[in-house]
């Protein structure tokens, strides 16, 4: 397992150098033993053997060299989904302010295949919780909300809210920017009672999770599903109901 935690931090910062302290850290946050350098040691030293084999798909073009005082993992960046996926969430969301909206849902659909699940989820599963880790649920939400803004310009209703229905059904915490495409689905849809009944969630969702109320723009998105305000009727009300708080990240 010190092996496996050591690659998926320096993958983590691939190309960059990690110090010793820092990497040393990573594995033992809070029970550090006292020959932590000599097992970092050894794990490093696997991973050269098992970079250097070419056996697994990251080999041999890959190499982990000494480096400023710790380590660095020098690997295409191809070869890493996380680059991948940061290089399609930029080329998506710039389809999407474009307005190109059909090749926005695809490059943000490929974003999220390169998905299996939790990133470094057999780390997790024994406590790891680097805040590295943040980042990049932070990107495959971001990706998310920008693919369902994409299929809604693109009028696919039914489908957004079927699945909207189950993501927000497993969200924690709460995302207030996928309740909010999820209200101007439905009513959009001619769906007003679900839309408000949708904001009572969030509403409870959101005290729940962090003890206050839905931020303004929720809040205002209520008021204009109350009042059947005229902006709401538009497909573009998606991207500009307000621009700032459903755009891609």
């Amino acid at each position: 397992m010190n092996q496996r935690a050591a690659l998926g931090f320096l993958l983590l910062h691939a190309n960059t150098p990690v110090s010793t302290s820092r990497l040393i850290s990573a594995l033992w946050a809070w029970d550090e033993p006292a020959t932590s350098r000599k097992i970092l040691q050894n794990a490093v030293s696997g991973l050269r053997r098992m970079l250097s084999t070419g056996e697994r798909p990251y080999g041999p073009t890959c190499s982990l060299t000494t480096s400023r005082g710790g380590y660095m993992l020098q690997v295409p960046s191809e070869h890493v989904d996380l680059s991948r996926h940061a290089r399609l969430v930029k080329h998506g969301r710039q389809e999407l302010a474009d307005g190109l909206y059909e090749q926005a849902a695809r490059t943000l659909r490929d974003a999220l295949g390169l998905w299996r699940g939790e990133a470094l989820a057999d780390l997790i599963e024994v406590g790891v919780a680097w805040p590295e880790l943040t980042p990049l649920r932070e990107a495959r939400w971001a990706a998310l909300e920008g693919r369902f803004t994409a299929d809604l310009m693109l009028g696919r209703h039914r489908e957004v809210i079927a699945e909207l229905n189950v993501v927000l059904s497993d969200v924690e915490p709460a995302r207030e920017r996928l309740f909010a495409l999820l209200m101007l689905a439905l009513y959009q849809s001619g769906r007003q009672a679900e839309a408000l009944d949708v904001y009572r969630h969030a509403q409870a969702a959101v005290v729940d999770g962090s003890g206050a109320l839905p931020g303004p723009e929720l809040r205002r998105l209520e008021q204009d599903i109350l009042t059947h305000s005229p902006a709401l009727n538009s497909p573009a009300a998606v991207t500009g109901y307000p621009m700032d708080f459903l755009e891609v990240r």
